[in-house]
């Protein structure tokens, strides 16, 4: 059941008119009173013809218009306004039942606390089966106003014991971070002028989708204007942004003015100033012999950027449980969110439509009651950057690699939510993770299919398996069994090509991806042994010799390191012999 207060609003008569009225698509039958204040004295001009919506709105305002003339000021903004509605599934209510919520409604929003014979007035009417509105004037009869103060946060909280109470659908509480619902006038306007979204929708979509184009706020403002965005920003004296209200072409108020919605308003998380904070990210200075190790392109950087977030998210990288260790968590699924919304924009066309379902599915999950820092995510965010910038598009392997570790990252932001009792986030994670299981068995398929064109020979695959029966014991049944083993074959046929270790391989992928929840598991080691033994291991005197002359460390001059000796295979079923 939902209860939205609408703003308030000058004229009793004027909502009257609407609630009695056929509506705007004469969608309004048999309008009537179903609950009132105790001291109601008119009759209903739904059920009496004599009866007339000028005199029930003039009974309505009675103690205003008392007010008005005692004191100086007068009360204009006194319509409150609450329609009232129970969800599509939800059985049928019966007048005295919709006339019982009615009184608990008002009584929450302290309109008319049980009880008191000086409340405000009130009625209840009720023109469809699915809900009410409730309209109140908001001066008591005692002349004084209402505490109205967080009726909203009040009124929602009754909302889920009334769900309780008459066995309706239950709804997760609020809590205070969502974006305000579209109003059915804008959903009209929207309708009406052929938009596909009303204009805080359509800006909130253009603002996230700059966001990993741009690296401060000044550029986030350029790069709006540049994407059609109106925007008037405030600055201090040195001309710094201060903050922005952002507008749509062609949105005017009843006066032809364009309407601008102040950042903050269009989403909690999209103020200026949390903005920046997003956008100042850090970054350091590079080690020469560093650029060596570091990822050849920006979807590799990009997986690797996610490894720091699976560590965060279940507390292998620092202690959970502190305020700092919360934030931190925060911060990386935030910086998530940016990473879906840069693949989206770059990935295939076969893989955009669900990129971009799962990254505004994601959106509720990326802010919360938790404080976020948003450095401890820098590298999360500087590889969505990256990817937005770069010319090319990502090659199947790197993007299946990408998409795979998006999806366990999208549970365990889920898993992270629900431990802190977040509802609407862990909601928003399970929603996006459907999205992203859809794009990763769809940027995997062509994978499989060269690797199932490939695959060892039969003596190679039993070698192989052994080496799955040793590193990963307990999920080695299921793994062989899968359709995808042929496949991750392949995949560990190729890696020992390099120099890899298969064995080793399969012990790293484990731990970092833990296998029980995985349906496919074959599956799941195809992308993570892909993208961890793309490159031939390095020849180790080589190494050792960069390292020597890029520290200065090392033997004394004229002398040579020891040999390595040969790594031995020590799998089960596989002979002791050098691996090439």
């Amino acid at each position: 059941m939902i209860a939205a207060i609408k703003p308030a609003g000058t004229k009793t008569r004027g909502l009257l008119a609407y609630l009695y009225g056929r509506g705007t698509h004469d969608e309004h039958f048999d309008p009537h009173i179903v609950a009132a204040f105790a001291m109601l004295a008119m009759p209903d001009p739904g059920r009496d013809e004599n009866a007339t919506l000028t005199e029930l709105g003039h009974y309505l305002d009675e103690p205003v218009r008392l007010r008005n003339s005692e004191f100086g000021k007068p009360v204009t903004d006194h319509v409150w306004h609450c329609p009232v509605r129970a969800a599509p599934e939800d059985r049928y209510l019966s007048d005295a039942e919709w006339g019982e919520i009615a009184q608990r409604i008002v009584a929450a929003a302290s309109i008319a606390p049980e009880g008191d014979d000086l409340a405000c007035r009130w009625i209840a009417v009720r023109h469809a089966d699915d809900h009410i509105h409730i309209l109140a004037t908001t001066v008591r009869e005692d002349g004084r106003r209402p505490k109205l103060h967080d009726s909203g946060i009040r009124v929602g909280d009754e909302c889920r014991e009334i769900e309780k109470d008459y066995g309706l659908r239950r709804l997760k509480k609020g809590d205070g971070t969502g974006t305000r619902r579209p109003t059915q006038a804008e959903m009209h306007k929207a309708e009406r002028l052929g938009w596909e979204q009303p204009a805080q929708q359509w800006l909130e979509d253009r603002i996230r989708a700059a966001i990993p184009h741009v690296t401060d706020a000044e550029e986030l403002l350029a790069y709006l204007e540049a994407d059609g965005v109106l925007l008037k920003v405030k600055r201090g004296p040195s001309g710094d942004p201060l903050g922005y209200a952002a507008g749509r072409p062609g949105d005017l108020n009843g006066k032809h003015e364009q309407i601008f919605h102040p950042g903050g308003r269009i989403a909690p998380d999209l103020s200026l100033p949390k903005l920046k904070a997003r956008l100042e990210t850090s970054t350091p200075v590079e080690h020469p012999t560093a650029r060596r190790n570091r990822p050849t392109t920006p979807w590799h950087q990009a997986t690797e950027a996610l490894d720091t977030l699976h560590s965060q998210l279940t507390g292998t990288d620092t202690g959970t449980g502190d305020e700092g260790a919360d934030a931190r968590a925060q911060g990386h699924i935030a910086a998530l969110g940016e990473l879906m919304e840069a693949t989206a924009q770059k990935a295939p066309a076969d893989l955009h439509a669900e990129l971009q379902a799962a990254s505004k599915a994601f959106v509720r999950a990326q802010r919360s009651q938790i404080r976020t820092e948003d450095r401890a995510a820098d590298s999360v965010r500087i590889a969505a950057r990256d990817i937005v910038n770069t010319a090319t598009g990502p090659d199947g392997s790197a993007l299946a690699a990408l998409v795979a570790a998006m999806v366990w990252a999208a549970i365990l932001a889920g898993r992270w939510h629900e431990a802190k009792n977040h509802a609407h986030q862990a909601d928003a994670a399970r929603q996006a993770l459907h999205h992203l299981q859809a794009a990763a068995n769809q940027a995997l398929a062509p994978t499989l299919a060269e690797l199932d064109n490939r695959q060892p020979k039969e003596q190679a695959r039993r070698t192989l398996a052994s080496d799955v029966r040793a590193a990963v014991p307990d999920h080695a049944e299921r793994i062989l069994t899968d359709t995808s083993w042929p496949a991750l074959a392949t995949v560990l046929a190729d890696a020992e090509a390099r120099g890899h270790q298969p064995h080793q391989l399969l012990k790293e992928a484990a731990v970092q991806r833990e296998l029980d929840t995985a349906r496919q598991p074959a599956r799941v080691l195809i992308t993570r042994i892909q993208h961890t033994s793309r490159n031939p291991v390095r020849n180790r005197l080589a190494a050792a010799a960069r390292q020597r002359t890029t520290t200065g460390a090392g033997p004394a001059s004229g002398t040579m390191p020891a040999p390595q000796p040969a790594i031995l295979s020590t799998t089960p079923g596989r002979s002791n012999r050098p691996r090439r």
